[in-house]
């Protein structure tokens, strides 16, 4: 997956709990925090261990793990399996729910709101008698740059 770095966002910090949760704030935790707020894409927990290794900063992979689930849990990051079926988490500017286009390529991973989806799955649920439902979509394809670095060669 790339780490490209993501412009201004206004974010929740990775520090703030959900209502009702208490997290300890540790150092480990903030730079896990500050390492996803400049990663523009979804990163796995073994990339994201290795750039905090890079940059030197103490925490272990069991440790980032926790973290990682602790940031989903809370809301306070997007998790989804890549095609490869592995979990990967990244921090949204799109605070309500939405829905991602990831390139199978580069892992380039766009926000996007999808309406007709949100109307179709209220509508099935409906149909069939599910309460309380949820769904998760994502879409993978090739960006625009991987599609023409393909028709290149």
């Amino acid at each position: 997956m790339s780490q490209g770095a993501t412009a201004g966002s206004s974010r929740t910090p990775a520090t703030a709990p959900a209502a009702g949760k208490e997290q300890r704030v540790t150092k480990q935790r903030l730079a896990v925090s500050a390492a996803l707020d400049e990663l523009a894409d979804f990163v796995s927990t073994q990339e994201l261990y290795r750039i905090l290794q890079e940059r030197g900063t103490a925490v272990s992979l069991a440790t980032s793990y926790r973290i990682l689930q602790s940031l989903a849990d809370d809301g306070l990051v997007d998790v989804l399996r890549n095609a490869d079926g592995e979990a990967v988490y990244r921090r949204c500017a799109v605070t309500g729910h939405h829905h991602h286009l990831l390139c199978r390529n580069c892992g380039k991973a766009v926000e996007v709101e999808a309406p007709a989806v949100e109307a179709w799955a209220a509508r099935t649920a409906k149909e069939h008698g599910f309460t309380v439902m949820e769904h998760t979509v994502e879409i993978f394809g090739l960006c625009p740059e991987c599609t023409a670095l393909k028709a290149r060669g």
